[in-house]
């Protein structure tokens, strides 16, 4: 739809923006020293305290905040109604992290230490999702402060990096309180510095764990090998034959067949969106990829499902070489899921594939996310492609994006709302990876990005 021009204020969001960094820093590095790892059980005290950190700052800017407590972790809630006419738009992030261990990962200092090197900020969760959280955030206050007139709602979670197990049953429980016509999610990644992306779907996520125990005891291999069987070494084999480890393709049988094809108009926006794999594999740092082509590389982390090892456990991994044959093992996977693809049939799938293979293989069910498909066009992807070039003077890429958030795929079924991806992290920001950071130049940019959205969003009426 062609845009209204703008009447923000330019000068005075500058302004704004130029003025807010101290606090910005400030309050980034009190939330990424709180280490709010929700996969661990010893943190259960740090995740409560990173949610009432969350509370205060949204109280700051005058919301009615609160805790809700649930089966897990609490879920953190807000709402600022400036007049019941107006539109009401729900900023969701998470605050909860992915573990971080300096020693075996490689971090160059302690991970939940916050280290501000010139405008950038290291630490775990500064960029997934803390940052992008709090440039939305201020970009909210700057809202306010102009009196655009919008209604704003908070959701911000604490298990998002579990699976979001307890996020159904609030919004449920609070669906009449939490009902909004939008929803705004910054948690997402632009193909390159300079290149923003703005994705419309995302892929699920089916994990499993493939259990052997063959003995009591690790056993020697000098006495045992040979009549003994290696429980690690016939999980490998089962591995093997579930995907090629080279090509990537998975031989399961029937796992492709409810895969959607990209529309022609897709692929032809993937081409245009500047994607470059050199640039790709400089900024994850690999060596090498299964694929050089542009277009091919594109299809494969955006449009379709994977196998992917990541982990073994089991017999001897100390230095050297102890020669035992081990008494069980395990293998840790996950299978990214794309729009059709139903992270039920597809256990199913693995599970009798496996037991075909080796019947003495126990599969076990892990987390489980389905596939979400927005909208590739209409006023709210208009929107976010404007607002986009507005606080970065590039034009946006519309993409899908290669990872998940089981929690959109649960406010698309409860909220029955538009959801919006206008996320800020970078390649090199490091999700999930050591020495994850997140800068100024994005969270500057962002809050100018947000300022324009929310003023194009309030004249939806």
């Amino acid at each position: 739809m062609p845009m209204e021009k703008s009447t923000l204020d330019a000068q005075g969001l500058e302004r704004y923006v130029t003025n807010l960094r101290p606090e910005f820093e400030h309050a980034l590095a009190r939330l990424v020293e709180i280490p709010t790892v929700s996969m661990d059980p010893e943190r259960r005290g740090a995740m409560r305290a990173g949610a009432e950190a969350a509370c205060e700052l949204l109280r700051a800017i005058g919301a009615e905040a609160r805790t809700i407590d649930t089966p897990g972790h609490p879920l953190v809630f807000g709402k600022i109604i400036q007049n019941p006419a107006y539109p009401t738009l729900t900023l969701y992030n998470h605050i909860d992290v992915q573990p971080a261990d300096r020693e075996k990962e490689g971090w160059r200092h302690d991970p939940f230490r916050f280290v501000n090197d010139g405008g950038k900020y290291s630490g775990r969760g500064t960029t997934d999702d803390k940052g992008p959280a709090l440039t939305a955030y201020y970009g909210i206050r700057y809202a306010l402060q102009q009196k655009i007139p919008l209604n704003f709602k908070f959701l911000w979670e604490l298990e998002e990096e579990i699976g979001s197990p307890s996020f159904a049953g609030v919004l449920k429980a609070h669906a009449e309180e939490m009902a909004t016509d939008s929803v705004l999610v910054s948690d997402t990644i632009w193909i390159a510095r300079g290149r923003p992306a703005s994705p419309y779907a995302l892929r699920g996520v089916q994990a499993a764990l493939l259990q052997l125990e063959t003995g009591a005891k690790d056993v020697h291999s000098g006495l045992t090998g040979g009549a003994a069987r290696n429980p690690i070494a016939e999980l490998m084999d089962v591995v093997a034959r579930c995907a090629d480890a080279k090509s990537g393709r998975i031989k399961i049988p029937h796992f492709y067949d409810d895969v959607a094809k990209p529309t022609k108009q897709e692929l032809e926006s993937f081409e245009r969106s500047g994607f470059s794999v050199a640039e790709y594999k400089r900024a994850h740092e690999l060596k090498s990829l299964r694929s050089n082509d542009k277009t091919d590389v594109m299809r494969r982390i955006w449009t379709l499902p994977t196998f992917e090892v990541h982990g073994v456990v089991g017999g001897y991994s100390g230095r050297g070489v102890k020669t035992i044959v081990p008494q069980k093992g395990e293998i840790k996977l996950s299978m990214r899921l794309v729009p059709n693809q139903k992270p039920a049939k597809i256990f199913k799938l693995l599970q009798d594939h496996v037991r075909k293979i080796n019947r003495d293989v126990k599969v076990i069910k892990e987390n489980t996310l389905e596939p979400y498909m927005g909208e590739f066009s209409g006023p709210y992807a208009d929107a976010a492609r404007e607002a986009m070039q507005y606080g970065f003077g590039a034009k946006p890429a519309l993409t899908r994006e290669g990872g998940s958030i089981g929690a959109v795929v649960t406010m698309q079924k409860i909220l029955k709302a538009p959801i919006t991806f206008l996320g800020l992290s970078l390649p090199e920001h490091g999700y999930h990876a050591p020495n994850e950071f997140y800068d100024w130049g994005q969270a500057a940019g962002g809050v100018k990005m947000f300022a324009r959205y929310f003023e194009i969003i309030s004249r939806m009426r």
